[in-house]
């Protein structure tokens, strides 16, 4: 159970080592909040779209962390132009991932607003009182429904995606034996994986809550090094294998 707080040290130790790497994808982040609250606001009938958008460009961001921690883990200097364009080895595993990603977050629309329908009790509430609303003493049953409902897509999202992502970018493994390999690391180390989704949960929660989103920008790159090695912590390789995928290295002339 202490291992959560040990990957969290190792992404810190990563993030401090290339901080301007770090800011680049921090703003990332920042700007993708941003950009996803002002919609959300102006126009919320193009929300679902917009977080569409952030799933696509989302995983592709968390790589080019995973390779900077993988790199560092290989003794080699990460570079932010390296990181940025790992993906375009495993753009057939990626691109099956997202859309996974997408097909849930279409259910889970189509999900919420039956639960809507079904235990909304005070009519439709406007952006501005959405809270209000929604916590209003009528609705109990509607907050209970759409958390048990919520809870459990973000619980199997959460389990295909908590190695996966840096599993293709480590062994250029195809989406389906990643998901299922993130699956089963799932389900073998179920207290330690609830309590790492309950740490990223809470520090993502808590930067979004200050001003402007602005805990992003250290928060974000600091958990997607962690998440690296919660990938390298949960998944065991054949000791005649090597750590890690081979790292393109200039070739010594004969």
């Amino acid at each position: 159970m202490g291992a959560p707080f040990q990957w969290l040290a190792r992404g810190a130790k990563d993030l401090w080592a290339h901080p301007g790497i770090a800011l680049f994808y921090g703003v990332a982040f920042t700007a993708m909040a941003l950009v996803l609250g002002a919609v959300f606001r102006t126009s919320p009938e193009y929300t679902m779209t917009m977080a569409s958008g952030c799933l696509l460009v989302g995983p592709f961001l968390a790589m080019g962390l995973y390779e900077v921690s993988r790199r560092r883990e290989a003794g080699l200097r990460p570079a932010l132009g390296a990181s940025i364009l790992c993906w375009d080895r495993h753009v057939p595993s990626m691109a099956m991932l997202v859309l996974v990603l997408i097909v849930l977050e279409l259910l889970w629309g189509r999900a919420s607003l039956v639960v809507f329908a079904v235990f909304f009790n005070t009519g439709m509430p406007s952006t501005t009182g959405v809270v209000q609303a929604i916590f209003n003493p009528q609705n109990l049953e509607f907050v209970f429904a759409y958390s048990v409902v919520g809870g459990g897509f973000a619980l199997l999202v959460f389990a295909l995606t908590v190695v996966s992502i840096p599993m293709i970018l480590d062994r250029d493994t195809d989406a389906i034996s990643a998901a299922i390999t993130s699956i089963e690391v799932f389900l073998k180390n179920m207290g330690v994986m609830i309590l790492w989704g309950a740490l990223l949960t809470g520090l993502l929660v808590g930067a979004m809550l200050l001003p402007w989103h602005l805990g992003l920008l250290i928060v974000g790159p600091w958990l997607g090094h962690a998440t690296w090695h919660a990938y390298r912590g949960a998944v065991q390789w054949p000791a005649s294998e090597s750590p890690t995928a081979a790292i393109e290295n200039p070739v010594a002339p004969a």
